[in-house]
């Protein structure tokens, strides 16, 4: 795995914003999510009155590999965490599979920014 996904990509892609083209691309590659992305992207979906079954079954099908959490990245989470950086735990979990996973990340939080590990996507 050479790629992670971040929930607002794969959310990007769900609900066909810009950027959702190059989504799809990473998508093609069987990128990796964090298991907490999962959720958030689970929790989101279901709040906008989506069907989470059909847009899971969607994204499963193009081969996105959801991660278990693991105690390593919930100290690097933790680490990364700073006051005023814009970063959510669910942002933070996604950083910390991308390290442990020596992957590019995708996202489309622009509070981000843009490093040799993180792409914008729109």
């Amino acid at each position: 795995m050479t790629d992670v996904v971040d929930a607002s990509a794969l959310l990007a892609f769900l609900q066909g914003e810009k950027g959702a083209d190059t989504v799809e691309e990473v998508l093609l590659r069987r990128p990796g999510c964090s298991a907490v992305n999962w959720s958030e992207v689970a929790q989101k979906t279901r709040a906008a009155g989506a069907d989470w079954s059909l847009a899971a079954a969607l994204l499963t099908s193009y081969g996105v590999v959801v991660q278990d959490a693991t105690v390593d990245d919930a100290e690097r989470a933790a680490a990364l965490w700073r006051r005023g950086s814009g970063l959510s735990l669910a942002d933070r979990f996604c950083l910390a599979l991308g390290s442990r996973r020596d992957a590019t990340v995708w996202t489309a939080d622009s509070a981000w920014g843009e490093s040799d590990r993180v792409r914008q996507v729109r």
